[in-house]
């Protein structure tokens, strides 16, 4: 996994409506990127909409927000209108970002190991990475974030 005052690794991703995003093209702002197993679930739904309802407070502090998960465009789009979401969501189909920033890894649920993402926000500042977190607790998560802004 990344660490602290690394360079963030850059990306290039497309978002929830085809439009390519990259790291890169927020250097004068600091980024709360956040990877998430998948749309629709409970404790990914309760994370995102926890930005989105404190977006207001994320932007005043000069950030934006982009969640990140293994899903399609249309998944992504879905979980946005049904939610209200008010920030990107990034397609890593490939899985390349996940593994760039050191979240594709082993998991066990109920028993049954698969490999899958580790619930992380990484707090990205003049293109270094400032804060890790990993695994994230969704309760309290984005009070600590704006804690690190």
């Amino acid at each position: 996994m990344v660490e602290e005052n690394q360079k963030a690794p850059d990306f290039t991703l497309n978002n929830q409506d085809g439009k390519i995003i990259k790291l890169s093209d927020f250097k004068d702002q600091a980024v709360v990127l956040f990877f998430y197993p998948k749309d629709m679930t409970p404790g990914c739904t309760i994370e995102a909409c926890d930005f989105s309802e404190n977006l207001t407070r994320i932007k005043k502090k000069g950030a934006v927000v982009l969640g990140v998960s293994f899903d399609n465009e249309a998944s992504h789009q879905k979980f946005r209108a049904k939610h209200g979401l008010q920030f990107d969501l990034l397609v890593d189909a490939d899985k390349d970002v996940a593994k760039a920033y050191g979240v594709y890894q082993l998991k066990t649920f109920m028993g049954k190991e698969s490999m899958g993402i580790v619930r992380s926000t990484f707090v990205i500042k003049n293109g270094k990475i400032s804060k890790v977190f990993s695994p994230v607790k969704v309760e309290g998560h984005v009070e600590a974030v704006l804690a690190i802004l």
